[in-house]
């Protein structure tokens, strides 16, 4: 019997049985199968070997594929902290610049009311002043 031949015939077994994949694992490892020292171990089946070695070649790749991106990630999260530091420093200057604004504003607003308050005291020196009169 060819290797595939074996294959198929443990495959059709394994179908016809109904064995989910926990049985499987259970039925290899009962005490038929031991070690000179009485140690359970694994049948030296190659369709579970080759299974066992897809399970490892897939766990690896996922824990590559996560290492991977937990990295960008990881990177990612220090590009955003120090966008947020540099929008809390913008911030700052910002507020600085409001606040200076403000500052000016309120000097402006002083200096029109001393300007209205000096016209007004004008015209009210002027009313009833003959305008022909120097």
């Amino acid at each position: 019997m060819t290797a595939a031949a074996s294959a198929t015939a443990y495959w059709a077994e394994w179908v016809g049985t109904g064995l989910g994949r926990r049985d499987i694992v259970e039925r290899l490892m009962t005490a038929d199968f031991h070690d000179l020292a009485g140690v359970p171990r694994v049948a030296e089946d190659p369709i579970a070997q080759s299974e066992i070695a897809a399970f490892t070649r897939r766990f690896e790749q996922a824990q590559e594929t996560a290492e991977r991106e937990f990295g960008i990630v990881k990177s990612d999260l220090t590009a955003v902290r120090l966008q947020v530091g540099n929008l809390d420093q913008k911030v700052s200057n910002l507020d600085e610049k409001v606040d200076q604004l403000a500052e000016d504003m309120r000097g402006l607003n002083e200096k029109m009311d001393r300007n209205q308050a000096q016209i007004v005291e004008l015209l009210t020196a002027l009313v009833g002043k003959n305008p022909n009169e120097s």
